[in-house]
């Protein structure tokens, strides 16, 4: 059976874009094979420092997870952190990555021009990220078009690391997903916290309905035809709503007679409904007192037992006791 790995970090609350473009492709991975899920925190130390902070994300990002129909039953759900062999992994691996490799991230050179710190964390990000991937024996990683760099930079490493110390570590193979949504947030750019453009999609009633209403439009007259083509509302709309409420609404765009103000009140319905199933589960779940945390133990083991027979190769690879 293929073994699927696929992370997300703890960095806020989650939001449309989270859920439409990692969160429920990766979600259906888990009918596919062996999947491995992981919330990268060790990740997150590049950007979040307040540990509070870092505490509640982790756990929200496990409740919200769970609430939107990740079975634990069917798949590993961990801590990147509850695996220590991750960070020794990761200074392995360091030692055989060239430094050009990492001079060449993308993901490097965005961030700093975002205004991140240029930490050696965040440099070496490439590294880490190929540990937890190797570390696990795994097949497939799915990725965005944007992430595929990643996965080549690990590829890269692993190579060389054979290429020294003989076939020790497993090929992982890219999945570029073509399809994933591109989520416009409220002032129509890419939906990211960054932007402070997001809905999130577990927010109250009213917050949610606020930020909806908030939705940046042009100023067309209601009585006016408006261009379907660009907009955010019906963009969002076709995430939630059935083919034929999608279809009135764009023929309404185009003939007239409605404003963006009654648009946007059905996309608020039409989200709220969307997600009235996973905010039952999400409060079942808060009901049941210690069921994350159980979640995450039980996830935490299973990921140290796979990570233990890769650490054990690696270690008898470079010459170093193997048994510890």
């Amino acid at each position: 059976m293929k073994r699927i790995l696929t992370g997300i970090q703890p960095t806020g609350t989650l939001h449309l874009g989270n859920y439409f473009g990692a969160m429920k492709p990766a979600i259906a991975l888990q009918h596919e094979g062996e999947a491995f899920y992981f919330i990268a925190d060790y990740h997150a130390l590049t950007t979040v420092q307040d540990p509070q902070k870092l505490r509640d994300y982790n756990r929200g990002v496990a409740l919200d997870f769970l609430a939107c129909g990740l079975d634990p039953a069917r798949a590993c759900f961990f801590l990147q952190s509850d695996v220590p062999q991750v960070t020794e992994l990761a200074w392995i691996l360091s030692t055989v990555t060239p430094m050009g490799l990492l001079e060449r991230a993308h993901s490097y050179k965005d961030k700093v021009a975002h205004g991140v710190p240029a930490s050696h964390g965040l440099f070496a990000y490439p590294v880490l990220m190929a540990a937890d991937i190797l570390l696990y024996d795994s097949d497939v990683v799915p990725v965005g078009k944007d992430q595929k760099q990643h996965l080549e930079m690990t590829r890269d490493i692993a190579g060389k690391f054979n290429e020294i110390y003989g076939d020790t570590f497993k090929m992982p193979e890219p999945r570029i997903q073509e399809s994933t949504a591109v989520v416009p947030g409220l002032d129509g750019q890419k939906m990211s916290k960054s932007y402070s453009n997001t809905i999130e999609i577990f927010a109250e009633e009213k917050a949610m309905k606020k930020k909806v209403m908030g939705l940046v439009t042009d100023s067309t007259p209601v009585e006016s035809p408006k261009d379907p083509t660009d907009s955010t509302i019906l963009a969002l709309y076709r995430l939630v709503a059935p083919p034929e409420n999608v279809a009135t609404m764009e023929d309404e765009y185009r003939t007239g007679g409605v404003g963006y103000g009654d648009f946007k009140k059905r996309l608020f319905a039409a989200l709220w409904e969307y997600f009235a199933p996973m905010r039952a589960r999400r409060e079942e779940i808060l009901s049941e007192k210690g069921y994350v945390d159980d979640v995450l133990a039980h996830g935490a083991r299973q990921a140290r037992s796979a990570a233990g027979h890769v650490m054990h190769r690696v270690r008898e690879a470079i010459g170093m006791r193997a048994g510890i």
